[in-house]
C-alpha cells in the first residue's frame, strides 16, 4: 500500500516492462547475429561449390576444344592385392581428406551413375570395364581408383570429405562360412576373423569327361549329371550343419549359382586339388581385391 502511495508500484511495472522489452531486443540481437553467420557460412560454401564447377568447366571445355586424337582409356594402375598388402591400400585411402563434399564414392553395380560421369568425364568407361565395383574420386583429380570387394555393398553415390569405404567389405569379419565346391569336390571351413576354426571336405566319383558320340555319349552325359547332381546334395546337407553367421560359396561358375539362395556371397575361382588345399586356395581367392587406377 505504501508504494502504491508513493507511485513506486507504477514506477516498478515500467521497470519490468521496460526490462522485458530490452531482453527481447538482446534476443533479436543474437538471432541476427546467428543468421549473418549462418549466411556468411553458406556464401562462403556456395562460392567455393562455384569455384570447382568452374574448374570442371573448364576441363570439359579443353576436352571439347582439343583435337579428335584417339583417347587413352587404360587404365593407370592394375593389381590385385590381398593380406597386409591389402590393408597397406585400405590405409592409404581411408587417409586421404578433401573439403567438404569434395570427395565422391560411389557403388556400381551395372550402370555408371551419372555423378561419376560428370566427374570423371570419358575415363568413366573405365568404371563400366571395372564393375561391380567401389569408385573413390575427388573434385582435383588426385584420386581415381576401382576396387572390386568381395562382399558387394548396396549401389549407391555418397559426397563426403574423403572415402566412404567399409572395411567390412574387404577384410573378413566375424564368424562365417566359406565353402569350396566343384564337381567332384567339396570343402567348407569356419572362419573366425580370417582364421579357420572347423573343416569339413569329401570328393564324389564323378565320371571326367567323354568323347565317345552318338548314344553312348548322351548316356555318358545323363549319368554324369545325375553324379553331379547327387554330389551338389551332398554339399548341401553339408552347408546346413555349418555353425556360421555368414555363408560364402566359392567354386565351379556352373554350380555356385545353385546356392545363390542360400549363401550372402557367390565367387568363381579356379581352385582345385585335393579339399583342404584347394580350400585355401579358395579362401585366399575370395578375399583378394581387384585394384585399378582410374
Amino acid at each position: 500500500m505504501l508504494d502504491d502511495l508513493l507511485g513506486r508500484t507504477e514506477r516498478k511495472e515500467q521497470i519490468a516492462a521496460l526490462e522485458a522489452e530490452r531482453d527481447d531486443l538482446e534476443a533479436q540481437l543474437a538471432a541476427e547475429g546467428d543468421r549473418r553467420a549462418e549466411a556468411v557460412r553458406a556464401r562462403q560454401e556456395a562460392e567455393e561449390r562455384v569455384n570447382r564447377l568452374e574448374d570442371r568447366i573448364a576441363d570439359l571445355e579443353g576436352k571439347v576444344d582439343a583435337d579428335d586424337g584417339p583417347v587413352d582409356r587404360s587404365f593407370r594402375h592394375r593389381e590385385t592385392v590381398r593380406g597386409r598388402r591389402l590393408d597397406a591400400v585400405l590405409e592409404r585411402l581411408d587417409s586421404f581428406e578433401g573439403d567438404r563434399e569434395s570427395v565422391l564414392t560411389a557403388v556400381v553395380d551395372e550402370d555408371v551413375p551419372v555423378a561419376v560421369a560428370d566427374l570423371l568425364g570419358d575415363r568413366a568407361a573405365l568404371v563400366d570395364r571395372a564393375a561391380p565395383c567401389v569408385v573413390c574420386a575427388d573434385d582435383t583429380g588426385l584420386l581415381a581408383v576401382a576396387m572390386r570387394p568381395p562382399i558387394t555393398p548396396e549401389p549407391g553415390v555418397k559426397w563426403s570429405d574423403g572415402p566412404a569405404v567399409d572395411r567390412s567389405w574387404f577384410r573378413p569379419t566375424g564368424r562365417y562360412a566359406l565353402a569350396l565346391v566343384r564337381s567332384d569336390v567339396f570343402a567348407v571351413g569356419v572362419y573366425e576373423a580370417g582364421e579357420r576354426v572347423e573343416f569339413e571336405g569329401f570328393t564324389s566319383d564323378v565320371k571326367s569327361d567323354h568323347s565317345k558320340g552318338g548314344f553312348s555319349q548322351a548316356r555318358f552325359e545323363r549319368l554324369r549329371d545325375e553324379q553331379i547332381a547327387d554330389h551338389v546334395e551332398r554339399c548341401e546337407a553339408a552347408l546346413a550343419d555349418a555353425d556360421a553367421d555368414r555363408l560364402f560359396v566359392t567354386g565351379d561358375s556352373r554350380l555356385v549359382g545353385e546356392f545363390e539362395a542360400d549363401a550372402d556371397e557367390t565367387a568363381a575361382v579356379d581352385a582345385t586339388g585335393e579339399p583342404e588345399p584347394a580350400l585355401a586356395d579358395a579362401h585366399a581367392s575370395f578375399w583378394s581385391v581387384r585394384v585399378w587406377g582410374v
